[in-house]
């Protein structure tokens, strides 16, 4: 059933000790991504749409949906009016699938962490669901995201319980205020991932103003 497969398939992601082993872990995923996290509730790549409207007017610029994986996040975006939204994922196969839902200017391969393909100040903002979790995207990506998202843009994203500490997030989250690159504006309570499998699994959704 989905929901095994599911199970199966989180731990083959969560348990990649290398980008090249993650990358063809979610190769392997990607066929049945969406109907696997279906079946277990997934509910942040459609949830953050509420925090990006919340925060970023229609029209005010083009959007990085980072770590977008199937691009899950992009139609519900496109339905709410925002137009230009890019999608950055490490996954070809996973991106073909994003390109196919017809929500995305342009989709770019690139790994959090390293360098991305767009310039400083590009992007009015980023949000990002689910990649800054266990054994995915570190901490210390967030300095380049916040390089390409320009003067009053916002920073939105979640980051996972098991990670948060000893990802060292607070730390980043400090140096970047302290640097004067951001200040917080939202923080939301702990709440649960999956509406219907595992309940232990706990994410926090944050939002900061690149100043």
């Amino acid at each position: 059933m989905d929901f095994d497969k599911a199970n199966a398939a989180l731990d083959s992601v969560y348990t990649a000790d290398t980008p090249e082993a993650l990358a063809k872990a979610y190769a392997e995923w990607a066929a049945t991504y969406d109907s696997e996290t279906a079946s277990l509730g997934y509910l942040l790549p459609f949830l953050i749409t509420a925090w990006v409207a919340r925060h970023v007017p229609v029209g005010a610029g083009p959007l990085l949906d980072a770590g977008c994986g199937t691009g899950l996040s992009g139609p519900s975006l496109k339905a709410l009016g925002y137009a230009d939204i890019a999608g950055l994922d490490l996954s070809d196969d996973m991106l073909k699938i994003a390109g196919s839902r017809n929500a995305y200017s342009e989709l770019k391969k690139a790994m959090l962490g390293g360098p991305l393909p767009w310039p400083d100040g590009h992007f009015r903002a980023f949000f990002s669901t689910g990649v800054f979790t266990i054994g995915h995207a570190p901490a210390s990506g967030l300095h380049e995201l916040v390089h390409i998202t320009r003067r009053g843009g916002h920073a939105i994203f979640t980051v996972r319980d098991q990670v948060f500490e000893s990802g060292g997030f607070q730390d980043v989250f400090d140096s970047l205020e302290r640097e004067e690159k951001w200040r917080p504006v939202e923080e939301s309570p702990w709440f649960r991932c999956y509406a219907i499998g595992d309940p232990e699994a706990l994410v926090k959704t944050f939002v900061f103003e690149v100043v």
